[in-house]
């Protein structure tokens, strides 16, 4: 993992001069890791955001093999080995039955659908902002993950402007430029060309909390906080649990500012920090962002429960086999 200062953060203060000139170029590569025990492609990305805070972008490519979510190692005795997410019993076969829907036979069937997923706290207030400011910067959160995550125009055409409207003017020129690369994959997702949903509404499964606190440049913010699993299915002609899925995994710091602290222009929603990663996926769209169902790889999970990229209390510190 890296990080860095965002390269898009716009001035907040009211009498702030130009923002800062872009930082290090997109995208970075990390040093390989020789000890790695993967036998497919690896590769990790590092990226900026907008806002007043480290962005880190951590990109996974996970093979579903059955039931199971699976790193891709290599073959056993040049045969393919696949590892269930439940024990089988003594002389059974470890193949699963074939799933009648997308989701069945992964945690992913428990899920809301869409943006039933998406539950907001109750509002209360917190430091100087007053219940309504809370309130209503809950609801633009919720729109913009709404939007972000799950309105499939959004995901499919090339405008991004139905998401960055949704934010303070001042952070709209970040948020252009943070999609003319694949940084935006750490809060947004977009479909590469030729991928297809199927029918069914996203799987979602998270949680969101607030709190009054101060950004580095000691402005009044309330820093609401995301932590949500995605689960898309794709069409696929696999009848196998979890074939089609692709699942996505982010924690994102959105922040308003608090009115007084800030000109005009920068009073609105911002981006303050993001992290995700995506399994499942084909490495070459995602080196753009783009999410597409990868091909499947073999071998044993590289977590102790393979099911963990479907838990948004797990880590987002996975390999990554890109």
């Amino acid at each position: 993992m890296t990080d860095d200062r965002p390269n898009s953060a716009s001035p907040r203060h009211p009498t702030s001069g130009p923002g800062p000139a872009p930082g290090p170029g997109w995208p970075r590569q990390p040093p390989a890791d020789p000890d790695s025990r993967h036998g497919d492609r690896l590769g990790r990305h590092s990226g900026k955001l907008l806002g007043g805070a480290t962005a880190l972008l951590l990109l996974a490519f996970v093979g579903v093999v059955g039931a199971a979510v699976l790193v891709s190692m290599p073959q056993a005795g040049g045969r393919p080995v696949t590892y269930p997410t439940i024990n089988q019993p003594a002389g059974a076969s470890a193949s699963p039955p074939a799933a009648v829907g997308p989701f069945d036979g992964t945690p992913a069937a428990a899920f809301p659908e869409g943006q039933a997923g998406i539950v907001l706290p109750p509002a209360k207030r917190s430091g100087p902002f007053t219940e309504k400011q809370v309130a209503t910067a809950l609801t633009k959160v919720r729109a913009a993950l709404v939007t972000a995550r799950l309105d499939r125009r959004f995901m499919t055409t090339g405008n991004a402007e139905p998401l960055i409207r949704q934010f303070a003017r001042d952070a709209r020129a970040g948020l252009r430029k943070d999609f003319t690369s694949d940084t935006f994959a750490a809060f947004a997702t977009r479909l590469a060309p030729g991928a297809r949903l199927t029918a069914d509404q996203p799987r979602v499964k998270g949680r969101i909390s607030y709190r009054a606190t101060r950004d580095a440049d000691g402005i009044r913010i309330l820093a609401v906080t995301t932590n949500f699993v995605w689960a898309y299915a794709f069409q696929t002609s696999s009848t196998a649990p979890g074939d089609g899925l692709v699942v996505v995994h982010d924690t994102v710091v959105w922040s308003v500012p608090y009115p007084d602290d800030v000109e005009r222009g920068s009073n609105g929603l911002w981006i303050e920090d993001a992290d995700s990663y995506a399994a499942n996926i084909d490495c070459a769209a995602f080196d753009k962002g783009l999410l597409d169902l990868g091909t499947h790889s073999y071998g044993g999970p590289d977590h102790p429960d393979p099911d963990a990229v479907f838990d948004p209390d797990k880590t987002l510190d996975l390999a990554d086999t890109c």
